[in-house]
């Protein structure tokens, strides 16, 4: 098990990218959440096994199909136990 915290830069809020991120999350078994920040960037916090992490980062750097991704920065994280996926308001 592993954690990331994925910042997802360019634009990718107003554009479906949450529920884009929570759709692919459930589908490949990560727990975590993903929220709009203030900057205009969207926040994600994925645990899960190194190979659906790996699948989940290649989905969210693409984005949803109105979405444009400009930049993706990742930080491995502790694992904090999260059940399920869930979008932050």
């Amino acid at each position: 098990m592993k954690a990331l915290r994925i910042t997802v830069y360019g634009y990718v809020q107003g554009v479906g990218f949450r529920s884009f991120a929570r759709r692919h999350a459930l589908a490949l078994r990560i727990n975590g959440f993903v929220r709009n920040m203030p900057d205009g960037s969207v926040q994600i916090v994925a645990e899960g096994d190194e190979k659906s992490l790996d699948e989940f980062l290649k989905l969210v750097s693409r984005g949803p199909f109105m979405a444009r991704v400009d930049r993706v920065e990742t930080e491995e994280v502790p694992v904090s136990g999260y059940g399920g996926f869930r979008i932050e308001f």
